[in-house]
């Protein structure tokens, strides 16, 4: 198919510029001005909307195989796209574990079938990511995004150098998620003001940078490039500056709900429980430094979808998980943007170019010959988050009802259209 989008603006080298974009097969023709429509089959006139590179995202659940009650390849993908994205990395979290290349088959054949955008599925670190026994790693690596036992910490130091020697010797890296099971206690919300206000048991920040600070030890003596999944804590931010500062191949990233959430805004309702909680209103204002001083290099979604049932058994026995591939630009664009804590182009950067350089790829470009991997939104209308709306399976969502502006209105992978609003062709 031959398309043309005619008068957007057009994200460039970091900037906005007018210009039109046509497309031809799975690649970008061209990008200039006053192309001339002959010849194609959509054209679309985009005045007052914007074209970004596809936003990408390092951490999602998409829950299958193992666990299509709660997500399938197909939903979460439409979800994806719905939200903007034409790249999302897949935990492995799932039954059968992607832990060999078996289980990684499973999935793969999944993807080739249901998904409408691009997925990368990582590999597991140890085998069922019981923290045990290490998968396949050299096997796995040129399959994969990179390595991680998301869901669940890897415990044992010895057992994470042993994992970080191979992932190195194999060019990968890894993704962990940090957390210190022995200092968890039961807790279900952060150890805070609330926790005590509400007779809940709390999980301290220490759970999480201390891991971390843990890992950063091992990166120091093995030289293995090292990611840190959702970083919610004020000392978590310092430690992994203090990394960078040093020049460890150590990244990170957070999420939509740790930069405009905080314990001031919880309910005692499930859908303000996810794993790791929402922390102080001081933790939030240090990761949003993080982000303006390029301590944090990327956003990502965890998007976690739950059934309804799962949900709604309140704060303290709820599965820990929110979905997010809907909801992540809209409320990053009204809340930071429009809030005036970080620029559009900053936050385009954090969707699109931070994402994949934590996975080691260019960063993504709308120009000539480029992959047609791309996103127009409309920051104009406002409307209210409706989670009956969504296309994920999972409807939680702690931003349900708010008052937003921003959305993605087409979203273009591989030169097909993905997702498709209310934009007239031409």
């Amino acid at each position: 198919m031959k398309i043309l989008l005619r008068g957007a603006s057009v994200f460039q080298r970091g900037g906005f510029f007018l210009r039109d974009i046509a497309v031809s097969g799975d690649r970008i023709s061209c990008v200039g001005t006053g192309i001339s429509p002959d010849g194609f089959d959509l054209v679309f006139d985009l005045e007052n909307k914007f074209i970004v590179p596809g936003f990408a995202d390092v951490h999602v659940h998409l829950r299958e195989p193992g666990f299509s009650y709660k997500e399938t390849i197909a939903s979460g993908t439409m979800a994806a796209a719905h939200g903007g994205y034409t790249l999302v990395c897949a935990m492995p979290n799932l039954s059968p574990a992607p832990d060999c290349m078996d289980g990684l088959e499973a999935e793969f054949g999944l993807i080739r079938r249901e998904a409408v955008v691009k997925v990368l599925p990582y590999g597991c670190i140890t085998r069922g990511e019981h923290g045990g026994e290490l998968a396949d790693i050299a096997d796995l690596a040129p399959c994969v995004a990179g390595f991680s036992d998301d869901g669940k910490g890897v415990q044992s130091a010895e057992m994470m150098r042993e994992a970080m020697l191979r992932v190195k010797a194999a060019g990968s890296f890894i993704s962990a998620h940090c957390e210190d099971e022995t200092l968890l206690r039961g807790g279900c919300i952060h150890d805070g003001r609330y926790a005590a206000e509400h007779g809940h048991r709390g999980i301290c920040s220490e759970s999480e940078w201390g891991p971390i600070a843990r890992d950063i030890e091992l990166v120091r003596e093995t030289g293995c490039r090292y990611h840190v999944c959702h970083v919610s804590a004020k000392e978590s931010v310092a430690v992994i500056r203090a990394a960078k500062r040093e020049g460890l191949p150590v990244t990170c990233e957070t999420a939509p709900h740790y930069l405009t959430l905080c314990e001031d805004d919880l309910e005692e309702d499930g859908r303000f429980k996810m794993n790791p909680p929402l922390r102080a209103k001081e933790d939030r204002d240090a990761l949003i430094e993080g982000l303006l001083d390029g301590t944090i290099d990327a956003i990502a979604t965890d998007h976690a979808p739950h059934t309804d049932e799962e949900k709604s058994l309140g704060l303290e026995k709820s599965l820990m998980g929110i979905t997010g591939l809907e909801t992540a630009f809209p409320v990053l664009y009204t809340k930071l943007v429009r809030g005036g804590t970080l620029s559009f182009e900053k936050l385009v950067g954090l969707l699109t170019t931070g994402p994949r350089r934590v996975l080691g790829k260019e960063a993504a470009e709308l120009s000539q010959g480029s992959p047609a991997d791309f996103t127009v939104l409309d920051t104009d209308e406002e409307y209210a988050i409706d989670p009956g709306k969504f296309l994920s399976l999972g409807k939680s969502t702690p931003f349900s009802g708010w008052r937003v502006r921003g959305k993605a209105v087409l979203t273009v992978c591989g030169g097909r259209i993905a997702y498709r609003e209310d934009v007239s062709d031409a």
